[in-house]
């Protein structure tokens, strides 16, 4: 393998990008900030529901991979021939040393702990010493995969509840069910019937399959198939769509029953109180990294 550095301006990163992957056979291409780590590096990202500070980097280094050295000196040569490329500039074409990829991508991922006993368990890792409730998760392409702190604080607040709160829960709605982290995690504290829904199919069949890994059974669908009333309804979305659904996730909640949301930020807290005060009276029950675990428990 052979990787391409180019250093380019702003308004020159999504048509080199493209042309990289489009006409001239790179097997890959990403793009970082040419400035990080010094003075000039400045943040491309906001905060959830804010829009982007800016469209991109002031300079980026866009890192393209060959399989050789023949077609990356290529791909450089014609890039640099268009008139649009003028500002481009070629840092290198390098060899890139043989990995085990697959060896190195799963040593980022370690096994998570909630709390001293429950745990988020990669499959090619053991469960620790200790460990009574583990949920067996691998990173994927669906939200929640117990490294964030709105699903950590989540599934601390099940795992936390004490048995008589626990024994309660004949029904548990996940709504937004993402990986399926909340439903499995509810279903391993005692839960008997989980409905798990989400608007997106990918996110169901990894709460499918995920389930399946897990030994929990589940039912998991588009979020039409939540109906009737639960004994608890967690949500870990976002502040926004959680101050939309207000009327109707509280509306799932039965007497004496529980809603956790999260997704939100500190910050936030006042919008959702202000949003959900009609129906139930949110409180702040957990904070971790600026975010927040929000609760409320419907009277008896």
């Amino acid at each position: 393998m052979v990787e391409l550095l180019l250093l380019a301006p702003q308004d020159c990163v999504e048509n080199v990008g493209d042309a990289l992957i489009d006409e001239l056979d790179a097997l890959s291409v990403s793009v970082e900030d040419a400035d990080a780590d010094t003075a000039a590096e400045h943040a491309l990202f906001g905060e959830p529901g804010l829009p982007a500070p800016r469209a991109g980097w002031q300079r980026s280094v866009i890192r393209a991979l060959f399989a050789d050295d023949a077609t990356a000196t290529d791909a450089a040569t014609l890039l640099l021939a268009q008139d649009w490329a003028r500002a481009v500039h070629v840092q290198a074409i390098q060899a890139v040393a043989e990995q085990d990829w697959v060896r190195l991508t799963q040593s980022q991922f370690a096994p998570v702990p909630i709390t001293a006993d429950f745990w988020i368990v990669p499959s090619w890792h053991e469960p620790p010493a200790g460990a009574k409730h583990v949920i067996r998760l691998d990173p994927g392409l669906a939200f929640g995969s117990g490294t964030h702190p709105t699903t950590r604080m989540c599934l601390r607040w099940l795992a936390q509840q004490p048995a008589s709160r626990r024994a309660r829960w004949a029904r548990v709605l996940d709504y937004g069910c993402g990986s399926g982290i909340l439903a499995i995690g509810a279903a391993l504290h005692g839960a008997r019937q989980v409905d798990a829904v989400d608007i997106d199919p990918a996110a169901i069949e990894s709460t499918r399959a995920n389930a399946q890994a897990n030994r929990v059974t589940l039912n998991a669908g588009l979020p039409n198939r939540a109906a009737g009333h639960y004994e608890l309804v967690c949500a870990n979305i976002l502040a926004t769509p959680l101050t939309l659904l207000a009327p109707l996730l509280c509306a799932y909640v039965t007497v004496d029953g529980d809603l956790v949301l999260a997704g939100i930020l500190d910050r936030q807290a006042g919008q959702l109180t202000a949003a959900y005060a009609p129906w139930l009276a949110l409180q702040v029950a957990d904070a971790e990294d600026g975010w927040i675990l929000m609760t409320a428990r419907r009277p008896a």
